[in-house]
């Protein structure tokens, strides 16, 4: 049986599903990461993709409704950073279809279809679970390059 790692860090968020928590969700995030000091480009990966699958919880998940986002954001001693966050909403009905690039149901309001394909490229490992009716968990992981040692 494999031995799991305890987090040497974590936190959670819970927030209601309104358009401007997503940049707040981007920013907390950001912030957590900041204590092991990541590239640029690893920093704004992980905001990219954290907008992304918070944005799908508020356009999606409760498209005419309010509910909440739950977010948990874990570090651990390799540098790796793991990211959860589910929310209770609808669901996605067939999920091998909604991971494709450029499928969107909401074509109304012109959504390009690229959110589980940007969060993919962005992050090293994505997860994605869900169930009609009982809503959608995203898992997402990125391994920070090691820091440069200092002669």
């Amino acid at each position: 049986m494999r031995e799991r790692r305890k987090p040497i860090n974590e936190a959670r968020l819970v927030l209601p599903s309104h358009s401007i928590n997503e940049s707040f969700a981007r920013s907390v995030s950001a912030a957590f990461v900041a204590q092991v000091n990541p590239t640029i480009t690893e920093l704004s990966d992980i905001k990219c993709a954290v907008s992304e699958a918070v944005t799908n919880c508020i356009v999606h998940a409760y498209a005419d409704s309010i509910g909440m986002i739950y977010i948990t954001m874990k570090l651990y001693d390799n540098r790796e950073f793991r990211i959860e966050i589910k929310d209770k909403g609808r669901g996605i009905p067939n999920l091998d279809e909604a991971m494709q690039p450029l499928y969107t149901t909401d074509k109304e309001n012109e959504r390009s279809g690229m959110g589980f394909t940007i969060m993919e490229n962005f992050m090293d490992s994505l997860k994605v679970t869900s169930a009609a009716g009982k809503g959608t968990k995203v898992i997402m992981s990125k391994h920070f390059s090691p820091l440069p040692r200092i002669k």
